[in-house]
């Protein structure tokens, strides 16, 4: 696999099975007994380790406040829904 490459063609087995190219689980950092999550995104096949996922959520949440609770932010919204409801 050339580094201007970083796709190959992969089959799968009759168990559904399918064998990643070691250049591309070089590429990938991916190792023998490596955990990895498996997810639908827009008709494609996304494999993850579960650290990059952390990662990415820390990311994304990261410049939230410390002293903002997003867990009390979201009770309340539902508790406002629930009383809502009961009201209609």
């Amino acid at each position: 696999m050339s580094e201007l490459s970083k796709s190959v063609e992969v089959h799968l087995d009759r168990q559904g099975r399918l064998v990643i190219p070691a250049a591309l689980r070089r590429l990938l950092g991916f190792e023998e007994g490596d955990k990895l999550v498996a997810r639908e995104e827009a008709g494609r096949l996304v494999l993850e380790k579960p650290e990059a996922i952390k990662q990415k959520l820390k990311a994304r949440f990261a410049q939230i406040p410390k002293n903002r609770s997003l867990v009390d932010e979201l009770i309340a919204e539902r508790r406002q829904a629930a009383k809502q409801e009961v009201t209609e």
